[in-house]
């Protein structure tokens, strides 16, 4: 387990429908309101006192919501034409972010990026990288 965390969190919108079951309404093209929880976790912080600059995180955060804001899913490459559902989405969002992100970070800084997507008050999924 880690010893430090920090989170940034985004909402946004975005369409999908599933396939290949009976899911009933979600088998049609609908919206959900996505709340995107980003938390970076590390055990060591930097010779000012933070695990990571917040600023930098929001910065590569906004970028890779800006990618699927107001899109449909389905039609997108990163989800190889599988179901965008919660668990696929939020690998995706999470390799999104750790591509882009943790290359900019100082060596050693993070051990793990855990991506929580909520569609919904009640539902969500997460997703851990860890590195190092």
């Amino acid at each position: 387990m880690s010893r430090y965390t920090v989170g940034v969190i985004r909402d946004f919108i975005a369409s999908h429908f599933l396939f290949g079951g009976d899911w009933g309404r979600e088998n049609q093209p609908h919206a959900h309101h996505y709340r995107l929880e980003t938390i970076f976790a590390g055990d060591a912080l930097d010779r000012h006192g933070y695990l990571l600059d917040i600023a930098v995180v929001k910065e590569h955060l906004d970028a890779v919501v800006a990618r699927f804001r107001d899109r449909m899913l389905n039609n997108l490459p990163e989800l190889g034409g599988g179901n965008p559902g919660l668990e696929p989405f939020a690998r995706v969002l999470a390799e999104s972010l750790a591509h882009t992100l943790v290359p900019e970070l100082p060596p050693r800084t993070l051990t793990a990026l855990t991506v929580k997507l909520w569609e919904n008050e009640e539902a969500f999924a997460t997703c851990t990288l860890t590195f190092g």
